[in-house]
């Protein structure tokens, strides 16, 4: 072999950047990637179809909150972080389709690029994004966020980001991750979505502190006023470097957006009745059946109505903590479940306008309700034979069903058959423990005012078989500090869902999860099957493989009573003043606020 074609061989096998040889080394690149199966939109595509492509610019929304903030820093868990800064002004490599379950298309990154295994994934920066302070967005910014999220960031940033064993600087332009054998077919998509920060903004030093000081992102909006904790308002930034990409056309219509906080939620009712803020996302049946007859609903100043949702429903549910031994036996899990009276609930307090929860993934094809297992399933549970009853390997959960009267008689001898089964006993009113002589006692946290009425319904009906539970309403800051170190009996919460479940799974139901405080995993599951479900999820190929996975999971959770399913809405219900206009062609998810925009003839 001649010297320089030798010399040429050896400077692309080390710089994987020369021509021909990059391209072996880096497979070949694409504008975008999906979980499972073909990308919605090609090459070349002109915008999200959840999107007016031809909305106007200007205007503005106000959007009131029950909450507060302490903290400009989405990214650690200290303090509490205002809303909005991670979609307004953290950008990531990539950015969601919401009209596909799950599919990353290129924003900082021009191209993605993937081997068959996903074994790693390199991403080359577009060379025209920019900081808002104008410094160019550079492959040393993604090497620094990934290092700075992976050692100082939430859990979950902690999480996923270790997965990686090697970071690489190829050229000037490309940057490749390397993924450890723990890693799986996700990895690419969550490097996709791992934010960017900027390295001359965001030091190791300081990362942690909390702060109010306005921060520097690459996104369409900048932090243009902030009452602490009371409100915090952003400015569309006219200089925002991907205004005309594809991925944009549609969205960031409003010149000003503003998130009002507020301690009281009939405050806020009546100050969205005013028109001080112009959206709400309504989550109060009482309201939703009872209080929208006001002059501006009854004038046409204020549109409602009920949007499709095309997503799993997710699981809102009263959580046992199984670390506590009151809830370690599932006997005693199965029993309390039995004695929540969702019929009567439901009509009482609901107006009947609730569909009960059978599922972590209700409302879709994930969902293991009313479905026997398939042939799939079978040979994914083969290993576990008692990870999932009899009943849910036939049909799916099914809850127990009330007559509504409020009396329930026949689930309380079930659940007290179940109790002394969990070595119980009735002594008068009250139930002990048999060994121990001990009451069965607990309490339930929460910080939602309007939970309380249902758990203290809840709480009567336990009283029936002796058992007392107590309600505790604390602030939201002192529910999270409680909840991120798992310092609560029962408590309220709500898993949400999407099409495309994956590596935030781990994070929610792993044993590892189980031992971290500050992950998801509330109800302490330690289960090997429920591990090995989430592996094969994360690992499946095909389409029906990864569905049949999610079911698959899906039962060992419901088998294991870890949670009472509540319920949820069949819709995402909607109040919008009117000089404010949505796509009709709504996301898979419901309404996204980036895709509002403001009639100009309109204030």
């Amino acid at each position: 072999m001649k010297p320089f074609p030798l010399l040429t061989l050896i400077a692309a096998l080390i710089y994987g950047h020369a021509g021909l040889f990059a391209q072996k080394a880096l497979g070949a690149p694409a504008h975008g990637i999906s979980m499972h199966g073909t990308l919605k939109h090609k090459p070349g595509f002109k915008h999200f179809g959840f999107v007016n492509p031809d909305a106007p610019k200007g205007g503005q929304l106000v959007y009131g909150a029950i909450g507060g903030f302490d903290s400009l820093n989405p990214f650690i868990v200290r303090g509490r972080p205002a809303p909005n800064l991670r979609n307004y002004i953290f950008e990531s490599l990539m950015t969601r389709a919401y009209d596909e379950p799950f599919s990353l298309y290129g924003l900082l990154a021009k191209t993605i690029e993937t081997p068959e295994d996903r074994s790693w994934v390199a991403f080359k920066i577009n060379e025209n994004a920019r900081f808002s302070d104008g410094k160019p967005v550079t492959v040393d910014d993604v090497i620094h966020s990934h290092a700075l999220l992976r050692d100082k960031g939430r859990p979950n940033h902690r999480f996923y980001y270790s997965k990686v064993s090697k970071v690489e600087k190829i050229g000037d332009d490309t940057v490749k991750f390397t993924f450890k054998p723990e890693g799986d077919r996700e990895m690419p998509l969550i490097m996709g979505l791992m934010p960017i920060l900027p390295k001359h903004i965001y030091s190791v030093e300081t990362f942690e502190k909390t702060t109010l000081k306005a921060p520097t992102g690459s996104g369409p909006y900048l932090v243009d006023k902030i009452d602490a904790g009371a409100s915090i308002s952003f400015k569309r930034n006219p200089n925002y470097w991907g205004r005309d990409l594809a991925v944009n056309r549609g969205r960031y219509n409003l010149d000003h957006f503003t998130h009002i906080f507020y301690r009281d939620a009939n405050v806020l009712f009546e100050d969205f009745k005013k028109g001080v803020h112009h959206i709400r996302l309504e989550r109060d049946p009482n309201r939703w059946a009872k209080d929208y007859d006001f002059p501006a609903m009854r004038k046409g100043l204020v549109k409602r109505q009920t949007i499709k949702l095309a997503i799993p429903s997710g699981m809102n549910a009263l959580v046992f903590n199984s670390r506590r031994s009151v809830f370690a036996d599932r006997n005693v899990r199965k029993a309390l479940t039995l004695i929540f009276d969702f019929e009567w609930i439901n009509r009482n307090l609901y107006h009947n306008l609730y569909t009960r929860t059978r599922s972590f993934f209700d409302r879709s094809e994930l969902s293991s309700g009313g479905k026997p297992v398939d042939e799939y399933e079978k040979s994914l549970l083969a290993k576990y034979p008692d990870a999932v009853t009899k009943e849910i390997r036939e049909h799916g959960y099914q809850p127990p069903v009330s007559d509504g009267s409020g009396r329930n008689r026949n689930a309380r001898r079930k659940a007290l058959r179940l109790l002394i089964k969990a070595g119980y006993i009735l002594k008068g009113a009250v139930l002990v423990n048999k060994k121990t002589g001990k009451p069965f006692t607990f309490e339930i946290l929460t910080a939602r005012q309007d939970q309380v009425r249902l758990l203290l319904n809840y709480v009567s009906a336990l009283k029936l078989i002796g058992i007392k539970a107590e309600v505790r309403v604390v602030d939201s800051a002192q529910f999270q500090q409680r909840k991120n170190t798992f310092d609560f009996d029962m408590t309220d919460n709500e898993w949400r869902a999407s099409l495309s479940p994956g590596n935030e799974q781990s994070f929610r139901w792993s044993a590892k999860a189980a031992d971290s405080e500050g992950s998801y995993n509330f109800a302490g599951v330690k289960n090997p099957a429920a591990d090995a479900m989430i592996e094969a999820m994360l690992k499946a190929k095909s389409r029906k493989h990864f569905v049949s996975s999610v079911r698959a999971l899906d039962r060992v959770l419901l088998s294991g009573n870890y949670v009472i399913p509540l319920y949820h809405t069949p819709g995402q219900w909607l109040a919008i003043w009117s000089h404010l206009k949505h796509p009709s062609n709504t996301s898979l998810y419901g309404l996204r606020l980036d895709t509002i925009w403001q009639q100009p003839d309109t204030k």
